[in-house]
Formats: structure tokens, sequence, C-alpha cells
């Protein structure tokens, strides 16, 4: 079944009408500002999974507010130079999980980053990286909403500052293309022993 209605040639022309406030651009590029007022730090250490065709690096670097956030990059075994990048979002309630759960590009020939979602990783994967803007708040899914009354403490403004730095710690990393990275990642309903 196709997730789309009109044809190619259509979908190539197509703009969708956009009810953007006029300061749109302007809060992003400050809110963007802020985040890389805080230096990036990625930092990738060698973790020893036991997997024999993929190399695997605990990530960290600076999200929202300099906070930390954790992900994992992953190579394929004894690559040499430089390889296009596949940098993945997790879906809702999910976290960053174990290496083997993101087999498939490392597999395939190319260098890969998983984010960990900031507070998430409770309902079908753990995660590692847990939601302070103030340093009070919970490491459990469920507050998609929070601060959604203002654009400026609105969870996913975190979230989405954090997936833009995710960009920029993949493009650090010297086995990476900074010029080749694609962007992927969906929600999922996965089967959970709690449900």
């Amino acid at each position: 079944m196709a997730f789309f209605d009109m044809p190619l040639e259509q979908l190539h022309l197509y703009k969708p009408e956009r009810d953007e406030p006029a300061d749109f651009d302007a809060f992003w590029r400050m809110t963007l500002d802020e985040a890389r007022a805080h230096p990036l730090n990625a930092q990738f250490a060698a973790a020893d999974f036991g997997m024999k065709t993929v190399e695997v690096y605990d990530v960290t670097f600076a999200g929202y507010g300099g906070q930390p956030i954790k992900g994992w990059f992953m190579l394929p075994a004894g690559a040499s130079g430089q390889r296009p990048c596949v940098v993945e979002y997790i879906g809702y309630g999910g976290g960053r999980g174990f290496p083997i759960q993101w087999l498939p590009w490392p597999s395939a020939g190319y260098a890969y980053l998983v984010m960990d979602t900031r507070g998430q990783g409770c309902a079908w994967a753990p995660g590692d990286t847990p939601d302070i803007p103030d340093g009070a708040n919970p490491f459990f899914p469920g507050f998609m909403t929070q601060g959604i009354l203002d654009p400026k403490t609105y969870y996913y403004r975190r979230v989405f500052t954090d997936a833009v730095r995710a960009v920029e710690a993949a493009r650090s990393h010297p086995a990476v293309d900074a010029a080749r990275v694609a962007l992927t990642g969906a929600a999922r309903a996965a089967a959970s022993p709690w449900r």
C-alpha cells in the first residue's frame, strides 16, 4: 500500500500551505545559537559488545542547554576512510537500547549514529538520557506535552535541538563524510510485556 496519494511528478512540486508564526525562523536561530554556545564536546568511547562485523562507540555530545545526550555510533569493522553516515532518531517511548538493535545501516557499510531521545526509554527500548531542562524533571515517557503553552519551555524544543546537535556530532567524527549525512527515524509500536 502506498504512503502517498499523488503521482511522483506532482509530489516533486507539492508545497503545502503553512501557517508559520512571523518569528519562527528567528526563534529557531536563537535556540540553535544558544545550544551552539556550549561546546559540542562529542565523545566516542569504544564499547565492546562482542560484535565481529561492527565497531561500536558509546557517544555523548552536548544537546540543548549543553546537557549530555547519549547515543551509539557504529562503523563496519575495519572500515577505513570517510563514508556516508545515517543519523537515526527514535520514536516516542524508546531509547537508544542496545547496539544489537541497530545493525542494518552499519552492516550495509555506512557510519551510523542513533540518538537517545531525552526523557524516553521505558516503553520498548531503554534510554540513558534524562530530560533535565531545570534539573528536576523525571526520566520517564509520558510528558510530550510538557511546556506546550510556551515555545520556550516546550519539550520538543529540547528534542529538536538535540537532533540538530546529533547531526553535528556525527559530522565531527573523522570516519564520516560530513557532506553525505542522511536522516531517518520513525515511531514504532513495539510489542511490550507491559501491554
